[in-house]
């Protein structure tokens, strides 16, 4: 009688124990060959569009709901995609992109994204609060993240003038009639994790 009473008693500790342990939130490293990063920008006469990639990456979990996450983007693989058929056009934009009216990027090599809040909005979709560093310029940003599976999809729109990218910009510059582009651009993110 004695021996069941004590297993039990210890049965009682040892799993209060382990129920008030914390239990970790898994990170999930991402695939950075199988994930993609598009941007698009609007002017006055049209728009351009191409991509980015990511140089490393993770989202957190706990369970099944995001609770965190990184990224780093390699900002010199920032390149156009819409001008394929106008090589000597690409080169212009991706060389005016690359450059200190821009991004810079061989000073600034890399951008990244710290998420600082995640709330569930929906059966797989949240609001995200995150550190968006662009130019060594953090400002917070707020964006919708979609999780299936093993698949992830972010979209945003960014302020570009918010990181000291004010090359033809409206609100900083007069009478640039078509020449205007406009301070907001879009990026959507693909994840494979």
């Amino acid at each position: 009688m004695k021996k069941g009473v004590f297993s039990l008693a210890m049965a009682l500790v040892f799993g209060v124990a382990t129920a008030t342990e914390p239990v970790a939130d898994e990170e999930k490293e991402v695939k950075t060959d199988a994930s993609t990063v598009t941007w698009k920008a609007y002017k006055v006469t049209g728009s351009h569009t191409g991509t980015l990639q990511l140089d490393e990456g993770s989202l957190i979990f706990d369970g099944e709901k995001l609770t965190g996450g990184e990224f780093t983007v390699d900002m010199s693989t920032l390149v156009s995609t819409d001008l394929a058929d106008d090589p000597e056009s690409k080169g212009k934009l991706e060389g005016h992109l690359n450059s200190e009216d821009f991004f810079h990027t061989q000073k600034h090599a890399t951008s990244n994204m710290v998420f600082t809040k995640v709330k569930s909005t929906g059966k797989n979709s949240y609001e995200v609060t995150g550190d968006l560093t662009i130019k060594d310029i953090t400002k917070p940003v707020v964006f919708d993240v979609s999780i299936y599976g093993s698949k992830a999809t972010a979209t945003l729109k960014v302020d570009r003038t918010n990181y000291d990218i004010k090359f033809n910009s409206g609100n900083f510059f007069e009478n640039l009639g078509d020449k205007t582009i406009y301070d907001e651009f879009d990026l959507v993110v693909d994840l494979e994790f």
